[in-house]
């Protein structure tokens, strides 16, 4: 059996679960692949499949510390076409807090929305991420 190791998971508060798994379903295209009640509330772990990787969505009263302003959560989009899309529901929805921005190479063009707790959520084309990381280290370390 595999185990995990490396970067597996982020856990965020939500006030209201099924809004939360609603908006990242929308604006992220993760869905649930683990829901659990116990002692302390109802977990969720959502995942777009792309990589083993899940954001844990626990149930609160209270959200606690809310990432962001700055700090966010970062998906990669599949064209600039699709950021603006999801933008544009972003804003027909008042969640769209910061409007698309074309930064260059390795940013690229990419936004942040707000999800139903206030964390940020940036979407983005164009960022190197994935070259970046599969690049020889060229630290010497």
């Amino acid at each position: 059996m595999p185990i995990d190791i490396g970067l597996t998971h982020i856990a965020l508060c939500a006030t209201n679960l099924d809004a939360s798994v609603a908006f990242y379903a929308k604006y992220a295209n993760m869905h649930i692949v683990h829901d659990r009640q116990d002692d302390d509330g109802r977990v969720v772990w959502i995942s777009d499949r792309t990589r083993p990787f899940v954001v844990v969505l626990m149930q609160a009263s209270d959200p606690g510390t809310i990432l962001g302003p700055f700090a966010h959560l970062g998906v990669g989009c599949t064209s600039r076409d699709e950021v603006d899309r999801l933008c544009a529901m972003a804003r027909e929805e008042g969640v769209l807090i910061r409007e698309p921005e074309d930064s260059g190479p390795p940013v690229g063009y990419w936004a942040f929305l707000r999800d139903p707790d206030g964390h940020t959520l940036e979407l983005a084309h164009g960022q190197e991420v994935g070259l970046t990381v599969s690049a020889p280290d060229e630290s010497g370390s």
